[in-house]
């Protein structure tokens, strides 16, 4: 037990330094726009978006690969899942999530996930011609992430993520790397209250480069034509940490409802306060539903997220092996925003 309580304490000193050193300890929304790779921040997956990502305290299989990684110490054995998502509806932005999870040994448990946006053709406009007509480009944003996580005790898991960022388009590109970890702790006469952390992108800057930065041009008072390249700046990354409890109240054999709430730091943009919660029908039907606040989510004038906080989801679950306690779910979830249609997110999953 001593042993446990001391490796919290120094998972979460060593989380607040880092924190610290990166200046994440307050949201600074004097440094919008400051940071890139922004679409690490999208929850792709269906069940955790569901709730507003509240879930870093109790988070488990896949979808604790977004929230905290430690949760995917729980899967049993393997688990696969699919997901698309309609981002922001009717700018025709789609997200395509692919995840796998795989015990191995006693205690640990790898996995990873690929997250590809479409953002479907872009006319080609230039200076010389505003209008297009020249053709069209297509950016590609992909992001793999290979996670590790491991249970240490009945009480505390812990888990990394490394991940794989690329953006890029026809004559442009920037790659870099980034980690999540997180720890969760377990206790309650039932398990049934949790704690969670988790810090999420931490890693170095990032910076395009490309023959898209550069040009021909010729020096002044010759006939020199050579080839210039201008400079990119560098971006950091847009790093958080997210501090997160939950509570099961277990009615009986067959219904659950459990409350969580959830305090996210960001580095470059507001901080905000999620509830969240979620019912359960033994395993059969989950629904879920949430709220994330931040400064000025309720004032247009002052609102920076498209994302205006409600959000809610469903799963439908049904067994495909009793023995082996296999099931079969489909997942869905919605986002409410401004502007837009709202964000949409299907998804199946195989747990075997």
């Amino acid at each position: 037990m001593k042993k446990i309580y001391r490796f919290l304490i120094l998972s979460a000193i060593a989380a607040l330094l880092i924190f610290q050193n990166n200046k994440l300890f307050a949201g600074n929304e004097d440094r919008s726009g400051q940071s890139g790779a922004s679409e690490l921040l999208i929850n792709p997956f269906t069940r955790s978006s569901g709730w507003g990502g509240v879930n870093t305290a109790n988070g488990r299989g896949l979808d604790a690969i977004f929230t905290n990684v430690a949760g995917i110490a729980f899967t049993q054995k393997t688990e696969v899942m699919f997901a698309q998502t309609q981002w922001l509806k009717g700018s025709d932005i789609n997200i395509s999530t692919f995840g796998f999870t795989q015990k191995v040994g006693e205690t640990g448990v790898i996995g990873i996930n690929i997250m590809s946006m479409s953002f479907g053709d872009i006319m080609i406009r230039t200076v010389d011609q505003p209008e297009g007509g020249i053709g069209n480009f297509t950016p590609s944003f992909i992001n793999i992430g290979i996670a590790y996580a491991k249970a240490f005790s009945n009480s505390i898991y812990g888990g990394i993520n490394f991940k794989i960022i690329s953006e890029s388009i026809s004559d442009a590109s920037a790659e870099g790397i980034a980690i999540d970890a997180g720890i969760q702790y377990v206790t309650g006469p039932t398990d049934n209250i949790k704690f969670g952390i988790s810090m999420k992108n931490v890693g170095p800057t990032l910076k395009y480069s490309g023959d898209g930065f550069s040009f021909r041009g010729y020096m002044n008072n010759t006939t020199n034509n050579l080839t210039i390249e201008q400079r990119s700046a560098e971006f950091e990354l847009p790093s958080l940490i997210n501090i997160g409890a939950s509570y099961d109240f277990v009615f009986s054999e067959k219904h659950r409802l459990t409350i969580a709430g959830n305090f996210t730091s960001n580095s470059f943009s507001k901080d905000q306060y999620i509830l969240g919660a979620e019912y359960g029908f033994m395993q059969y039907l989950m629904l879920r539903a949430g709220f994330s606040y931040e400064d000025g989510i309720f004032d247009v004038a002052k609102r920076t997220n498209a994302l205006t906080g409600p959000c809610a989801g469903i799963t439908i679950q049904a067994p495909m092996s009793k023995e082996k306690g296999s099931t079969f779910s489909i997942d869905y979830s919605y986002r409410a925003t401004n502007p837009f249609q709202g964000c949409h997110t299907i998804g199946a999953r195989i747990n075997l």
